[in-house]
């Protein structure tokens, strides 16, 4: 088997196909991604760092995401910027209730800080909104070999539901203008979501586009919905038996609507930003351990009154 895969190693098929090879639990975290949350500290997957599996459905891991930004603290252009760090903890896992369908569960663990311009800091923790999503496979791109020898695709489209069960408080928003600095957004938010991906041999491309439709809070407040799209190119290697390493690279989007309070538009608070993303996977056996590192290219968001300086995840998956 090692040297079928050395062969695969180096982009060279070999001119009669081999039996198929049962796949390692090779996991690509980041193949296609359908996530959806606000920018900074309160969704519960932290902008296009994205989850899902494109080979193997069945997962359940850890994964961190963390988040630096700087906002004004206050509503003219000379007030002063404030450092904030958006930290999130997330159990997270694909489950298969059929051979076409999987739901996707994460559960966030917030911890958010922010220091003011007289060194003031503030800090929140907590449990952040529960996301649930179920995918339907149109078209499914086979599970059983490791490299495909013809081109496949896969398409995928569902839904989702974020409950709102982290804290949202109006009074984080007191004094500055990201109003992101809660646990949760106090609403029950709505998703519907599409995936495309195509593989060939150790090659792969993925797009995701997804809409976010959120509700009014019980403080009458509203977060504005939210479209997200990605692109990712991946190849993946094959060292040795049962260990991969798969080199991600991509761009996403994103794009925000106004928010509202009391029915009407809150001053900057609607923005987009455009991001590239550089990751790497490692995968043994049934273990995934990955990282994953997203910085703007272009960015107006809330005016330009929130800038990200960048976004990290890293995350450990246990197929089954």
């Amino acid at each position: 088997m090692l040297g079928f895969l050395t062969v695969y190693a180096i982009d060279k098929l070999p001119t009669v196909p081999p039996n198929p090879i049962p796949c390692l639990g090779h996991f690509h975290g980041l193949d296609y991604v359908y996530d959806f949350c606000d920018t900074c500290g309160c969704g519960s997957s932290g902008g296009s760092m994205g989850y899902g599996t494109g080979l193997n459905t069945n997962f359940i891991g850890v994964r961190y995401i963390g988040q630096q930004y700087r906002s004004r603290d206050g509503i003219f252009n000379d007030s002063p910027w404030i450092d904030e760090n958006f930290n999130t903890m997330q159990l997270w896992g694909n489950f298969p209730i059929s051979k076409r369908t999987v739901v996707n569960v994460i559960v966030p663990y917030q911890f958010h800080s922010r220091k003011f311009s007289d060194n003031t800091t503030q800090n929140i923790n907590g449990l952040g909104d529960v996301s649930v999503l179920a995918m339907y496979n149109i078209i499914k791109a086979r599970p059983d070999s490791i490299v495909t020898i013809v081109p496949e695709h896969y398409v995928q489209v569902g839904g989702g539901v974020k409950i709102p069960t982290g804290t949202f408080d109006k009074a984080n928003n007191t004094g500055s203008v990201n109003p992101s600095f809660q646990l949760g957004n106090g609403s029950w938010d709505y998703v519907l979501a599409a995936n495309y991906g195509f593989n060939y041999r150790n090659w792969g491309i993925s797009t995701l586009f997804n809409y976010s439709l959120k509700t009014e809070n019980p403080k009458e407040y509203q977060f504005g919905n939210q479209f997200n799209y990605a692109v990712n190119a991946f190849k993946t290697y094959y060292p040795a038996n049962n260990f991969t390493i798969t080199p991600i690279v991509g761009v996403a989007g994103e794009l925000y609507e106004t928010n509202k309070e009391y029915g009407e538009d809150v001053a900057d608070t609607k923005g987009n930003i455009f991001l590239g993303k550089v990751s790497l996977e490692a995968s043994y056996s049934r273990y995934a351990l990955g990282v994953v590192s997203m910085l703007p290219i272009s960015q107006h968001l809330n005016n330009d009154k929130v800038e990200l300086k960048n976004r990290l995840s890293i995350y450990l998956n246990v197929n089954f």
